[in-house]
């Protein structure tokens, strides 16, 4: 089955920013949905996009991006993002 207009890297900071908020080192950020949500969108818009169409071309990108030097690379950004929303955040404000 196709797929249509998928951002792995969407869908690989989704993931970490979970994996990182639940992480005994980040327990005193926040981790409502909204804080959430602004991590990883402050984390993407400081990373490439990686649109996909296909569930092969997903699977081709993910094991690009799934190498150690480049979750490094993302998770660097993830990291800096939870330190700005933590310092700023935005989960009170409607």
């Amino acid at each position: 089955m196709q797929r249509t207009n998928i951002n792995v890297m969407e869908e690989i900071v989704d993931t970490l920013v979970n994996e990182l908020l639940s992480s005994e080192e980040y327990q005193m950020f926040c981790s409502c949905e909204k804080c959430k949500k602004d991590i990883s969108a402050l984390s993407l818009n400081n990373l490439p996009n990686q649109y996909v169409t296909t569930d092969k071309g997903r699977q081709r990108i993910y094991d690009q991006l799934n190498t150690e030097e480049n979750r490094k690379w993302i998770n660097k950004r993830i990291i800096n993002a939870i330190h700005v929303v933590g310092k700023y955040p935005q989960h009170n404000n409607k």
